[in-house]
């Protein structure tokens, strides 16, 4: 997106133009001022080759749109985003039978953490509760979710508390929804031949230790996978 060196107007759109803070820099925003450009982007990777494209939504949730005044057109955000892939996706698909596409709903990490502490003179200090976490991902998940995801990918993941929150969001959504983590048709390549009522998650990890077998927070691989295996119910 970067390359089309947008200005503040083209961020702003119609719908924020007279928003009190600059926008300019907030990727996310552009699925709801500019979803054309966006479904073009995600045209130009499955034309590329590519099998899955994320939504445009790695900050789209309350937390981090905090810090542009938009908490409350987080939903807003997912679901348009959701469906600038989805067009891409099912364009694609239509014009090649041969082709499989999946649209994977982006849940980044947050601008905040929930396990360390942000005050060296406070340990007990936190940017952000475990409750205020899975608020902030259930109401962006349950946008992805009603736009038209296939997947659900949590990704970046450098604090296993936040991802805790995420996974916890998904499946209190699912568990309300009547919706399911994994798939039952198992070995279908084809997203139409997968149960309607199953959505695979999957997850990221950001390891920066040297070795490459500790995250940001000190957990090895094993203490990333505890979180993310209560999902599989």
């Amino acid at each position: 997106m970067q390359q089309f060196q947008l200005d503040e107007t083209a961020y702003r759109g119609d719908r924020f133009k007279i928003w009190p803070r600059d926008l300019k820099g907030l990727h996310d925003v552009l699925c709801l001022t500019q979803p054309d450009l966006i479904e073009k982007i995600h045209r130009e990777y499955l034309d590329s080759g590519a099998d899955i494209i994320e939504t445009n939504t790695f900050n789209s949730q309350s937390i981090s749109l905090a810090d542009y005044g938009l908490e409350s057109v987080a939903y807003d955000i997912n679901v348009a985003a959701a469906q600038c892939a989805r067009r891409a996706a099912d364009t694609v698909m239509a014009e090649q039978p041969d082709r499989v596409c999946w649209v994977a709903g982006a849940i980044g990490p947050t601008t905040k953490t929930s396990s360390i502490s942000t005050d060296v003179n406070n340990p007990g200090a936190r940017g952000a509760t475990f409750d205020e976490v899975c608020t902030a991902y259930y109401d962006q998940v349950r946008g992805l979710v009603n736009g038209g995801v296939d997947l659900l990918l949590v990704e970046t993941i450098f604090d296993t508390l936040n991802a805790k929150a995420a996974f916890f969001a998904i499946l209190k959504l699912f568990e309300e929804g009547g919706l399911h983590a994994f798939p039952c048709s198992a070995g279908s390549a084809n997203p139409a031949d997968t149960q309607t009522d199953a959505i695979p998650i999957l997850a990221s990890v950001t390891f920066i230790q040297p070795g490459g077998n500790r995250g940001v927070t000190g957990q090895t691989v094993e203490g990333f996978g505890i979180p993310f295996r209560m999902c599989r119910c």
